[in-house]
């Protein structure tokens, strides 16, 4: 029989078949937990942008500038009713034109849709089922006096609509000053099977006269989902009160000469 030394305790095979499993859960364990720090896994929530995200932020208006004209869904909710624009948006011009369609509130209402940072012009149209694009051409077709006009007001949609206009700008916005105004990393969310991260606007001033909403908290209430590029894909809005603001940008460029010059008198 084997001899034990006093003060050593012998390894079986079996004593060290155990050890290297403990040993290999421990590692398995460890990488697991590095791969959900790295890909994001249990999410810790809101936080303040990275440079990479402010950057990508600054990008957004930018590279929706340089796509346009291009088409945007509007759908505005109030407590009453839901209005839901299908449009092309000029943001060299500071114009769109649409379809619009409001269901919920009394009548149905529809027809073409026009906008600039003036107000509203709305005029019969013969389908608000149609794509964004013959909005154009059933709108070029159409004299000036065809259009009914209004300012701005208060409303879901004419906030959407003055807010669709600002989407645009012809150059980047400054990634420090931008993330150093308070936007948070909300979350990461997947549209028609890609990716986005959704982001928090720059926090509202106090009593800013640009913001949508009044401030909530240290949050804004406009979230925007940007991609990998700085693509813009959706903005959404909380104006409180159970209405609320969502904008689709499909990122489907216009031919920029199928613009109408109506109901501008232009053309």
């Amino acid at each position: 029989m084997r001899r034990i030394r006093s003060g050593t305790t012998e390894k079986t095979p079996r004593a060290r078949r155990v050890r290297r499993t403990w040993w290999a859960v421990g590692v398995l364990t460890a990488a697991v937990c590095a791969g959900l720090l790295l890909t994001g896994g249990g999410d810790p929530g809101p936080r303040p942008l990275s440079a990479d995200e402010a950057q990508r932020l600054a990008l957004a208006r930018f590279r929706t500038y340089r796509i346009s004209p291009s088409e945007i869904t509007v759908r505005a909710a109030s407590g009453d009713g839901t209005a839901v624009v299908r449009a092309v948006v000029d943001h060299r011009r500071h114009r769109g034109v649409g379809w619009y369609e409001v269901t919920g509130a009394g009548r149905p209402d529809g027809g073409l849709l026009a906008w600039d940072r003036s107000g509203v012009a709305v005029a019969g149209g013969s389908s608000p089922t149609a794509p964004a694009v013959d909005a154009l051409r059933a709108a070029g077709r159409l004299k000036p006096t065809a259009w009914t006009r209004r300012a701005f007001g208060a409303a879901p949609l004419d906030t959407a609509l003055r807010l669709a206009l600002s989407l645009g700008a012809d150059r980047p916005d400054n990634a420090q000053l931008l993330a150093q105004s308070g936007p948070l990393r909300l979350r990461d969310e997947r549209v028609d099977g890609r990716r986005y991260d959704v982001f928090s606007g720059p926090r509202p001033r106090p009593n800013a006269s640009a913001s949508p909403a009044g401030p909530r908290g240290d949050r804004s209430p406009l979230s925007y989902w940007i991609d990998e590029e700085g693509g813009m894909r959706r903005v959404r809005v909380d104006l409180g009160g159970g209405r609320g603001i969502t904008m689709d940008l499909g990122g489907v460029r216009v031919r920029e000469g199928a613009f109408p010059g109506a109901p501008w008198g232009e053309g």
